[in-house]
């Protein structure tokens, strides 16, 4: 950049007056050299004009964005610097997120996308480029500025905006709305091979179910503005060194979690030093599950608590037990994880069941049981209970915590116990105007995060995952089914539910990519 600088002057004592001597008189002395220069400068300043308005990032190697963003360099996606391993991110011995990793190195390697749908969707979008400032764009429906939390932290993180419908989910700092995109069709998917990873659960293994079709598992996404890192699972395991990470919520973090498990092991060379930490292999009953990966001396776990808060039973005047949920106390269990180092929370679809639906003597506070209570009401209730708790025994400079947004289902026909159906679909919903109903649910969420005081990274997968009506387990849920069980199949259907390979891997992708950006926000001065 040149120096703006005024130039300094030489002032001079006054002397006669000579006759003033043109430019073309100064610097040329001939007509065509002076028709030359000319030329010349108009060139230049075409060329200077072109540089500045091409509106094409693909035709023209420069451009003014390329100065505030890191472009992948060619379709192998290869970023300039691929860092080592000493630089990758990692959790600090304080507990918090910590990289010597600059922007470009942001992403590590891409992996071999195909060139022709890189080049269209990929090329010209930056990498996720890292906020300059620790306070988000503010505009009418985000917070306040005097909304902070201890330790100097904003009180509310990821969330930028509620408006429309409070499907505008997290925006980084540099426009780009991670949430708010397409599924693009990528042949290099799935990260992980359909069949390879002993730890999904059964209901969840369509390729080892016999679905015979498997598109639902080449499909990235793509939000609009900037591109979403590939998952590295050495990256993740580096940044985990030591850590512990922990899923708390229903059989949709479940999901979320056995993906992490099987996108994590298949970076390790010695499969055999990441188990189950007490020889487990069906992870569908009550209670909790510990994946050790001994290289990493870290550990993925996961806690069943559908609600979050306690279910718990009275008994009534007859002597018989009744269930109750305890919608001012959190489940006693989660006492073991608030020191955990990042936690990833859910709760949604057990709020859609017949007994909490109906709300008629289940919700209890304190001794006082509920005759009738709404379950939004209610639901307000719990999220509020489980904010007041993270409050109250979460240190901020230890532990990130997350929250998983409502994952829609694709029920047709009928719910989830009435003969709703998915089976046959193959394909996402491809039309970008598309818009599901936002939950009124997340709306309760949305409003009771504002008001936490430690800072709150919210994972609004709600649209683009509402996108991907083709990738349930649907009636593919068992082996070798009886024709007994098949008909059944075709009568109860999973359209709640993903396989795996499938959409919960790019939820984590979105996790991997939040971790990296806090982990550049913290490591800031």
């Amino acid at each position: 950049m040149a120096d703006s600088s005024p130039q300094t002057t030489k002032h001079h004592s006054p002397a006669k007056a000579e006759p003033r001597a043109s430019l073309s008189s100064i610097f040329f002395t001939s007509r065509k050299a002076s028709a030359f220069a000319y030329g010349i400068a108009f060139a230049l300043i075409a060329f200077t004009s072109f540089w500045v308005f091409n509106p094409s990032g693909y035709s023209f190697p420069f451009s003014f964005n390329t100065i505030f963003y890191s472009y992948p360099s060619n379709s192998s996606q290869e970023v300039t610097k691929t860092p080592k391993i000493e630089s990758l991110p990692h959790l600090g011995s304080n507990g918090s997120l910590n990289s010597e990793m600059g922007a470009s190195q942001f992403s590590g390697k891409m992996g071999n996308q195909s060139s022709t749908q890189m080049g269209a969707d990929q090329s010209s979008k930056p990498m996720i480029s890292l906020p300059q400032e620790s306070n988000h764009t503010r505009n009418e429906s985000s917070f306040s500025e005097g909304s902070s939390g201890e330790n100097g932290l904003p009180s509310y993180v990821a969330l930028k905006s509620i408006s429309n419908e409070g499907l505008s989910g997290f925006e980084l700092m540099n426009g780009c709305d991670l949430f708010d995109g397409r599924w693009v069709r990528d042949d290099s998917y799935p990260l992980y091979a359909a069949g390879s990873c002993p730890y999904i659960d059964e209901s969840f293994n369509c390729f080892l179910n016999s679905r015979p079709d498997n598109g639902y598992e080449k499909y990235r996404w793509q939000p609009k503005n900037c591109n979403l890192p590939r998952m590295n699972g050495r990256n993740m395991l580096e940044l985990l060194r030591g850590k512990r990470l922990v899923f708390v919520g229903d059989s949709l973090n479940r999901n979320m979690w056995e993906s992490l498990v099987c996108l994590l092991r298949n970076s390790v060379d010695d499969k055999s030093r990441v188990f189950e930490a007490s020889g487990r292999s069906e992870f569908r009953t009550e209670g909790a599950y510990f994946f050790v990966f001994k290289d990493y001396n870290c550990s993925l776990e996961f806690v069943q608590s559908p609600f979050l808060v306690q279910e718990s039973e009275v008994l009534t005047t007859n002597g018989s037990k009744k269930e109750t949920l305890r919608l001012d106390m959190i489940q006693r269990s989660l006492d073991k994880y608030k020191s955990a180092d990042v936690l990833v929370f859910n709760t949604g679809h057990w709020w859609t069941h017949e007994k909490t639906s109906r709300g008629q003597g289940y919700y209890q506070e304190g001794d006082y049981i509920y005759s009738q209570l709404n379950v939004k009401e209610a639901y307000g209730k719990a999220i509020t209970t489980w904010a007041r708790w993270l409050d109250a025994n979460i240190n901020p400079e230890k532990t990130v915590v997350f929250f998983r947004g409502y994952s829609p289902n694709h029920f047709s026909g009928g719910r989830w116990n009435t003969g709703g159906q998915c089976h046959g679909r193959t394909e996402p919903i491809q039309y970008e105007a598309y818009k599901g109903k936002y939950p009124a649910k997340m709306r309760i969420l949305d409003s009771v995060i504002r008001e936490m005081k430690i800072p709150i990274f919210y994972l609004n997968v709600t649209k683009m995952t509402d996108f991907r009506r083709d990738a349930h387990p649907s009636i593919y849920r068992k082996q070798n089914l009886t024709e007994e069980e098949r008909q059944l199949s075709l009568r109860s259907q999973d359209c709640s539910h993903w396989c795996l390979p499938g959409v919960p891997d790019t939820w984590n992708e979105l996790l991997y990519a939040h971790l990296l950006t806090y982990t550049q926000q913290r490591r800031r001065p």
